[in-house]
């Protein structure tokens, strides 16, 4: 065979042999004295004794092949030992899952038949081969810790949805999620399991036992007496419940924990793992002894640097080794056992990886001396069994098994022609290669040594009982501080071994991201951007599809190596190319997002599906990017044909190009993510109703259906990417506003698109999840702190209590032990400083990245939806995940970084280039979370002043047609502070009960904004279109809220009277709540621009303020007297104290109205004054009755009846001092006595009026107004509110034309 590798060009079968020694001296093959005593030396029989040189064979290599025959036919003392077969078992000698009976629910089985993931309630599987005497053992790699149940079953187990292996008789099982075993009922027992463990089962039928084993380690007995005798078999078996993943070791790989004395239920391949260390031994001889030519003898050689050059000698002799070697290296047990053990043994003498070059000198080898299809398959078994090995090592404290297994990684990965046969056909495709960057977090903590790393533990002490940071803490003490130090030293400690693991990590990726090497082929980072495509598309399209989704934890770690990798090559284009953009100012130009040449998939851009922008923008993408679209691509196309056509697609590719079509099928039937560790995909659907349903299911399962694109990921080249000679490849249709200066190679920009996709997948919800650990700590500290406290205030004589409080201090403290040591580890691996600049720097990248999209203009609706979610998410991450360790005011450029997101919210947030819902929703809740936070409020007030106008003037459009309660919350909290007793956090009757999460933007403190209330107040003076419809918009939500709020809570109180028991649906009660808080929030608005903007309503010469202002006082009085009625409908709700309607209370409503009242009545000019008591009193609801109510007055009547009942308390303003100052209680008791007077002179110069004078529409006020040309009358207010939203008379239909004073003439 010719060799297609690096290195010698020789072919097996060319070599000529000389024995003439002046030809040696030209060609290196030696005389045939030498070659004989060579060949001996390398070749030594089984019990390596040599024969003395008198009495051995000459070899030459004319009779080596057989001599090496006789050599690999020896049978040693051991072998023969081994060669007896196992009784005790019954089945296929290939031992896997029996995936045709014996199972029950829905699972999906690996194409190995070895990992099972499963997709129902609780589906139960076996093996297909049983064992009835002896000493057996099997292992499970757990992949995902949840509900399982593992261990053996007989034949005569039945299992359902229900009841799984250890539910029955005669069937055993280990549960390490709840941590106890089963045989029909349950007990205690072993340790709980994670991710990454291993658990070996072990069953000793002659002693009638069964015990189980995590991570080598044995965790007792757990079942003796078992059923044994005639027809008792036990086959392995597991039951797991829906999503939970293993994967099987029957001993068809050496098993990772083997226990002496029990045999793996699938025999290892004795005779060839026999063969396979002999000519391991020939070819570690052949690296360890040179042949001097000159002085004629063998030498010892240093095998570290030991070189293949070209020495016919050496070669030919390697060629007879590998010619058996090669087909043995094919077989996954002899890559683990043999060639995996001896790689690693040749890194174990330490020094970095380069410093081995005999590696490389091996794989040059590999690829000269074996087939093409043998050195595939051998370094795919070799990939597979390190990533098992790295994965489900356990963690030990310097975290050395891991290092080992990532330097042989990075070693055979350095290896060119190795990385691009793997890079192309195994990382991504066959194996899940993104675990090689994930760091398992210890579930166990002592076993993984932090219990030395940190000795000393501690926990931040600073929280009140209220959960609040409490800020008067005294300063923490001596023995405090010590420890704190301790701890911070321990935490550094570990930081440094993580960070060991870390940087080979982004070792690996520098090597898969290299571009230079280009023998060959195409160069790695060519490969690698396809796949990273595919990766992502994988992830972004089955969302639901837990087979291929790489899990988040995982997506975590593989991000921020990324960003490492990437930021290295970055910079160093930079230090090549000085013109260039810096990593620091990175950013994704805006034509990647319409030139095609980057697939989006099917995600959403921020104007709409793809195929609507290029249809609507074309002329636009001419005009300004020079971007041309095809027509065929603007057909409109019914979603029926666009289905027809993915068809019809997929198998006219499937017949016209097979190997296209297998690559693209190959990468969507990924292997299952969480089953087997390595490979194998999840396409077996097993279902007790219809196992022939396997057939029909495979062409129409989801995985395999695509859209086959006209420039698939696979087609692209280099040059498509990079560009030359004029074509900017991935940079085509630059606009005219992008600057001339290059950025960077394209090929790292598009690495930088797919790590801002990977943080919206799915590595911002991870974040956040991991929180949970921090909070653990604090609700544990705060109960030991409890704890401690109640031992101290415990009387002496309650020794019992004591002793209880005692017991509840050690579990707290050992919890918290625990806790602190794993919360420093996920500090270390997730939020350390490092990874918080990382996410820093992605939040820095999608700012820049949106500003220059903003800047083209229309072409800016072609943006991707997650560039957006991404800045908003990450500034998040940053203040709410990363604060308890690290600061974000601590980054650089952090205040102008604030500034620029604030800038990109206010002016997006209503931008009509953004179309979706779900994105301008999450525009404005952003912008609304911001504007809770001084920090980020004064950014907002720190972009340029026509922004901040546009912003207000976007927050001050009318209410109807699109969501309005957000922009609602964001002016109340611009007014929050400033307001009648508006000045609170929590409401005053709810300050006993248990908080919320402090962190909450409606629980931070009151921080108005004078500014952009300033800019609120002009523009409603100015702009006398916007001030009414504003104002009616705000005030119709405010009579639609509080009007819902009153009939559901007539609903709740009628289900409270009925005598039999019931219950009240607590969404109903949670949509009561919401529209009381929203009736609140719109009443402050009002009693913001009451404040801001009296002119509105008192200044009667713009058209529409009397008519706002009648309006107004009608809601108001209609909202007193509602809620202030002696014993109404509102008091005996509240007096309930549902849980779900805490926030509804007389406090947060009434100190909302009293506001508004006060400053019309007491706080404007006497002519405003006037009008407002005026319409105030006219309003036929108005009750002086209500407005006593809030200072505790009480009708003299109300009083006498409720003498006898218990002393009630009255609402009243008097008593929350603490939320409304002196002085607005002087203005409240002036305002009642304004009122009481003017009402007493209204009442005494009314005239009684005549039914006929009443206004037929409201019977409230007299007829003032007459329509034209019909003549019909009504009151003002009544036509004015109609005239609003119709033109027709209420009576005839006639349309109005005008509207005249009326006045009753005096004769009659």
């Amino acid at each position: 065979m010719t060799s297609k590798g690096a290195g010698t060009a020789f072919s097996r079968k060319n070599y000529r042999l000389s024995t003439e020694p002046e030809k040696s001296k030209v060609t290196g093959i030696v005389n045939s004295r030498l070659l004989n005593d060579y060949l001996h030396c390398v070749f030594t029989s089984a019990d390596g004794n040599q024969p003395a040189a008198a009495y051995r064979k000459h070899l030459t290599f004319q009779n080596l092949q057989e001599h090496l025959d006789q050599l690999l036919a020896e049978k040693s003392g051991s072998e023969d030992s081994r060669d007896q077969v196992a009784e005790g078992r019954l089945g296929p000698s290939t031992v896997v899952l029996d995936h045709t009976s014996g199972f029950e629910g829905l699972l999906l089985v690996d194409d190995d038949l070895l990992g099972v993931i499963g997709h129902s309630n609780f589906g139960s599987i076996r093996a297909t081969t049983c064992v009835y005497k002896g000493k057996w053992i099997y292992e499970v790699l757990i992949s995902s810790q949840g509900l399982m149940q593992i261990g053996w079953c007989t034949l005569n187990c039945k299992f359902n949805q229900e009841e799984g292996v250890g539910d029955t008789p005669d069937s055993y099982a280990y549960d390490g999620n709840r941590v106890r075993k089963w045989n029909v009922t349950t007990t205690n027992y072993g340790k709980s399991w994670a991710a990454g463990d291993i658990v070996s089962c072990l069953i000793d039928l002659d002693e009638g036992t069964i015990a189980f084993c995590l991570n080598g380690m044995s965790l007792g007995t757990a079942f003796d007496n078992i059923t044994r005798g005639a027809g008792m078999a036990y086959f392995p078996a597991i039951s797991l419940s829906f999503k939970e993943s293993v994967a099987f070791n029957f001993g068809s790989r050496p098993l990772r924990y083997p226990v002496e004395g029990y045999c793996p239920l699938q025999d290892p391949p004795a005779a060839d793992l026999v063969k396979a260390h002999k000519l391991l031994g020939y070819l570690k001889n052949v690296i360890h002894i040179g042949i001097d030519v000159t002085e004629g003898k063998l030498v010892e050689k240093d095998t570290s640097m030991w070189q293949l050059q070209g020495e016919p000698t050496v070669l030919i002799t390697l060629a007879h080794i590998f010619n058996y070697f090669s087909p043995l290296l094919c077989k996954v047990y002899l890559v683990e056992d043999v060639l995996m053990t001896f790689l690693l043994s040749i890194l174990e003498r330490g020094g970095a990886v380069e410093a081995h070059p005999l590696i490389q000198q091996l794989l040059d080898l590999m690829w000269l001396l074996m087939e093409e299809y043998e050195v595939h398959e051998c370094l795919k078994q070799l990939l597979m069994s390190l990533l098992r090995a790295y994965r489900f090592s356990p963690i030990i404290p310097d975290l050395g098994l891991q290092i080992h297994y990532l330097r042989l990684t990075i070693a055979v990965l350095k290896h060119e022609k190795s990385r691009k046969y793997l890079l192309s056909n195994v990382l991504f495709d066959v194996l899940r290669s993104v675990v090689f960057f994930y760091i398992k977090s210890p579930l166990r903590v002592e076993e993984a040594g932090l219990q030395e790393l940190i000795p000393t533990t501690w926990w931040p002490n600073r929280f009140t009982k209220e959960g609040k940071e409490n800020k008067e803490v005294k300063e923490e003490s001596a023995e405090e501080r010590l420890r704190r130090r301790a701890y911070e030293r321990g935490c550094q400690r570990l930081k440094k071994r993580i960070e060991v693991v870390e940087g080979l990590q982004v070792q690996i990726l520098k090597l898969l991201l290299n571009n230079k090497d280009r023998g060959g082929g195409e160069a790695s980072r060519y490969i690698f951007l396809n796949k990273f495509r595919k990766f992502l598309q994988e992830n972004a399209s089955n969302r639901g599809n837990l087979t291929v989704l790489c899990p988040p934890e995982y997506m975590v770690c593989f991000l921020h190596r990324l960003i490492a990798a990437l930021r290295f090559f970055w910079d160093g284009h930079k230090a090549k190319s000085p013109a260039t953009v810096s990593s620091e100012e990175a950013y994704v130009p805006p034509q990647l997002f319409y030139n095609g040449k980057v697939d989006y998939f099917d995600l959403q851009r921020l104007g709409g599906l793809l195929s609507h922008l290029k249809k609507t923008l074309k002329d636009d993408l001419a005009a300004k990017a020079n971007v041309l679209i095809d027509p065929a691509e603007l057909q409109a196309v019914t979603m029926d044909d666009l289905d027809e056509d993915e068809e019809s697609a997929t198998s006219a590719a499937q017949s016209q190009r097979p190997s296209a079509a297998l690559a693209i099928g190959g990468a969507l039937a990924r292997p299952g993510w969480l089953s087997s560790p390595t490979l194998g995909r999840a396409n077996r659907f097993l279902s007790t109703a219809a196992v022939s349903l396997m057939n029909p299911r495979r062409p129409l399962g989801a995985l395999e259906k695509i859209k086959v694109r006209t420039l698939s990921v696979e087609q692209r080249t280099e040059e498509d990417i990079e560009g030359s000679h004029g074509n900017e490849g991935l940079l085509l249709g630059k606009p005219p506003e992008e600057p001339d200066q290059p950025i960077t190679e394209n090929s790292l920009l598009e690495v930088l698109d797919g790590i801002i996709m990977m943080y919206n997948l799915s590595v911002h919800q991870q974040l956040g999840k991991m929180v949970g650990v921090s909070d653990d700590v604090n609700e544990y500290a705060m109960a030991l702190k409890d704890t401690e406290e109640k031992i101290s205030r415990c009387p002496k004589r309650r020794r019992d209590i004591h002793e209880e409080l005692l017991k509840s201090q050690k579990v707290f403290s050992e919890k918290l032990n625990h806790l602190s040591r794993r919360l420093a580890w996920i500090n270390v691996t997730i939020y350390s400083k490092e990874k918080m600049q990382d996410i820093y720097w992605l939040l820095r990248v999608c700012i820049r990245t949106i500003e220059h999209g903003d800047r083209t203009g229309s072409l800016f609706a072609f943006m991707p939806e997650f560039y957006l979610s991404v800045a908003m998410n990450s500034y998040s991450a940053l203040k709410n995940y990363f604060s308890p360790v690290n600061s974000m005011e601590e980054l650089p450029g952090y205040e102008e970084t604030l500034m620029r997101l604030a800038a990109i919210l206010a002016k997006h947030f209503a931008d009509s280039r953004i179309v979706g819902t779900d994105i301008r929703d999450s525009l404005m809740q952003a912008l609304a979370s911001y504007v809770c936070y001084p920090h980020s409020l004064r950014a907002v007030e720190r972009i340029p002043e026509e922004q901040r106008i546009s912003m207000m003037k976007n927050l001050l459009a009318p209410y109807e047609q699109r969501p309005w309660a957000q922009t609602n919350w964001i002016l109340v909290r611009l007014w929050r502070g400033c307001g009648f007793g508006y000045r609170y956090t929590r409401l005053p009757h709810l300050l006993k009960t248990k908080p919320e999460d402090a962190s909450l933007p409606s629980l931070q403190k009151p921080c108005p904004s004078t500014l952009l209330q300033r800019h609120m107040a002009d523009l409603l003076s100015s702009d006398r279109d916007l001030a009414p419809s504003f104002l009616n918009s705000v005030l119709n939500q405010l009579n639609w809220a509080f009007s819902e709020f009153i009939g559901m809570i007539q609903e709740i109180q009628q289900a409270a009277e009925r005598l039999e028991r019931n219950f009240v649906d607590s969404r109903q009660l949670k949509v009561c709540a919401t529209c009381f808080d929203l009736s609140v929030s719109l009443l402050r608005v009002l009693e913001m621009t009451v404040t801001l903007a009296p002119e509105i309503f008192l200044d009667w010469n713009r058209p529409s303020s009397e008519l706002l202002l009648r309006r107004l006082a009608q809601l108001l009085n209609q909202v007193l007297n509602r809620v202030t009625a002696e014993r109404n409908l509102f008091d005996r709700v509240v007096n309930l104290r549902l849980p779900g309607l805490e926030s509804v209370d007389h406090y947060p409503i009434l100190v909302a109205v009293t506001g508004i009242l006060v400053r019309l009545l007491v706080d404007t000019d006497a002519q405003g004054v006037e009008r407002a008591t005026a319409v105030l009193l006219a309003d036929p609801c108005f009750q002086l009755r209500s407005i006593q109510y809030l200072l505790g007055h009480t009708e003299p009547s109300a009083l006498a009846a409720a003498a006898p009942a218990t002393e009630k308390r009255h609402f009243s303003l008097h008593t929350y001092t603490d939320y409304i100052s002196t002085e607005e209680l002087v203005k409240v008791d002036k305002m009642l006595n304004h009122l009481s007077e003017e009402s007493k002179q209204a009442a005494a110069t009314t005239l009684p009026t005549s039914e006929e004078d009443l206004c037929p529409i409201c019977y409230a006020h007299p007829i003032s107004a007459i329509f034209r040309p019909c003549s019909h009358k009504s009151c003002k207010a009544c036509i004015n509110q109609h005239l609003m939203n119709n033109k027709d008379c209420f009576f005839c239909k006639a349309t109005i034309t005008g509207v005249d004073d009326f006045t009753k003439p005096a004769s009659s």
